[in-house]
């Protein structure tokens, strides 16, 4: 239990937050939300950082736990370094698309987050092709395909957007560490 904990540390400690944050906004009545991104407004750019671990009540929390502890646990086998590398990329890549281009009404939640992973693990799985980001590919898709569903406007009170631009923050994270790293292994040989 110790070392599943230890590996796990990282993804641990964004939960910690979340369900910290979400335990003070419980007993705030949920005012913290606020604090989400509000697109193309200036005051909701501070929302960028802090989307992720506000969320609109205990069930949305709830929900994105489990699959933040599955597909980060994942996203981890590439190492911590790169693991909050990646994090951060898809907060502020998604974070910032979110302000751009998505709907005018707080956007909260780390379902962003959660889909970021999924496109980053599938996308590694393409990118690199070895057998073991295959398997995690594989276990992705067979545990949570489904959530692809999610960038679809479904639910007015859903923030598809942030599914989607969460998704594609981590499609494009994996591409700029591929691209980045053949870029740095040409001139390492010229």
């Amino acid at each position: 239990m110790k070392l599943i904990t230890k590996t796990l540390a990282p993804v641990l400690l964004l939960l910690t937050i979340i369900w910290v944050v979400e335990a003070v906004n419980v007993f705030w009545g949920h005012r913290l939300a606020t604090w989400g991104i509000l697109p193309r407004n200036i005051g909701g750019l501070i929302g960028i950082p802090l989307a992720p671990f506000l969320h609109a009540g205990i069930w949305h929390a709830v929900s994105n736990t489990i699959p933040l502890l599955i597909l980060g646990g994942l996203t981890l086998t590439a190492g911590r370094k790169r693991f909050w590398t990646l994090t951060v990329m898809i907060v502020v890549v998604s974070g910032i698309l979110v302000w751009m281009f998505a709907r005018s009404s707080y956007h909260v939640g780390a379902s962003g987050l959660v889909f970021g992973y999924f496109g980053a693990l599938v996308t590694r799985a393409v990118i690199e092709r070895s057998i073991s980001s295959i398997v995690i590919a594989l276990i992705t898709i067979s545990l949570y395909g489904g959530l692809l569903w999610g960038i679809l406007p479904q639910r007015s009170y859903i923030s598809f957007e942030g599914h989607f631009f969460g998704l594609i923050a981590g499609i494009a994270s994996i591409w700029f560490f591929h691209k980045f790293a053949n870029s740095k292994s040409a001139r390492g040989r010229s």
